[in-house]
């Protein structure tokens, strides 16, 4: 039994846009279980969340990771993998040169790499349409290399996120038939234009925007707050043409473990309970997960039980007293 006076109980959030790319991970398949549930913590159970995707990190620590959960050996959050692949000669400037990754010449290459993801147990693929190289140009992906991923995904009814990076990395996004942009993009002048709007509409396009991330790259505070009030700008555009705003903080990536500079950020476009919606209900429907989302007989016992009452103040939703999965207690404030 646990006393719920004066809290706000929710759905169980997902964030649908995490990384297990930190070195704790590494061990992941044999690491004691509170060596790993102690990071866990930090980065995402404490934040109420329930369900997440991890979009992009070594399979040799993911997948064991994910396995130990689902077995009760380790508490933690239902874990989906979307495998990654870059354009050529686009290995991102912030992925070390010693780590490999997949990288897809060829429709023909894209669909082999996608199709091995999937084998081995992956979710999902994220294609990075924009791969940032520094101060050099962006590299960007062919949209028939992309397409060729996606309809590998597609077949098999999996989604495909995306990193665009730039306006010729949305365009990708578009042509090639992405079900999800991982970020916006504030480096696209002007925010999402007229067509791009219309497309991701009749697409049914989601949209991951990430607004704390920008708050991490640059260090002059002008010009955080220009791409910051950029990337709001965009999420404003995308919600009210009535596009679907999913949940994400790159976390794992970063290392801004508290949601609340993402809640505070994304209120200025979405009202609180458009912001809870991006946590619970959004993701439930747009991944077809229908017993999650909602508290319901029947459904997924995946519970927030929070401090305060999110809307009267959107933060709260980061002061959580309790993260509940499948009926099992996998957080408690201290």
């Amino acid at each position: 039994m646990i006393d719920c006076t004066g809290k706000t109980v929710v759905a169980g959030f997902w964030n649908s846009h995490v990384h297990f790319t930190e070195e704790v991970w590494k061990d992941a398949a044999s690491a004691p279980a509170a060596a790993l549930e102690a990071p866990m913590r930090d980065m995402l159970t404490k934040w109420g969340f329930t369900t997440v995707w991890d979009l992009g990190s070594d399979p040799r620590a993911s997948l064991p990771l994910r396995a130990r959960i689902n077995a009760g050996n380790v508490a933690g959050p239902n874990i989906l993998l979307a495998g990654n692949m870059y354009p050529k000669g686009g290995h991102p400037i912030y992925v070390p040169p010693e780590v490999e990754v997949p990288e897809v010449a060829t429709p023909d290459e894209a669909a082999k790499t996608a199709r091995d993801f999937l084998a081995m147990g992956h979710n999902g693929i994220k294609l990075f349409t924009g791969a940032f190289m520094g101060d050099k140009p962006v590299v960007n992906m062919d949209a028939a290399v992309a397409k060729a991923a996606v309809d590998v995904a597609h077949a098999e009814g999996k989604p495909v996120f995306a990193h665009p990076q730039n306006t010729a990395g949305v365009e990708t996004v578009i042509a090639a038939g992405v079900d999800v942009m991982a970020h916006t993009v504030p480096s696209q002048r002007g925010g999402y234009s007229p067509e791009q709007l219309a497309q991701f509409k009749s697409q049914g396009i989601a949209l991951t925007p990430t607004l704390s991330l920008f708050t991490t790259i640059v260090l002059d505070p002008a010009v955080t707050a220009h791409i910051i009030a950029a990337a709001v700008n965009q999420l404003k555009q995308f919600s009210e043409n009535g596009g679907v705003v999913l949940f994400g903080t790159d976390v794992g990536f970063i290392k801004l473990y508290d949601t609340s500079l993402e809640y505070g950020l994304m209120h200025r476009a979405l009202s609180e309970r458009e912001v809870l919606a991006t946590l619970t209900t959004n993701p439930a429907k747009y991944f077809k997960a229908p017993k999650k989302g909602r508290l319901e007989k029947g459904f997924d016992a995946d519970f927030a039980v929070l401090e305060g009452d999110p809307m009267t103040d959107v933060r709260n939703l980061a002061k959580v007293a309790y993260t509940i999965r499948a009926g099992r207690v996998i957080y408690q404030k201290p």
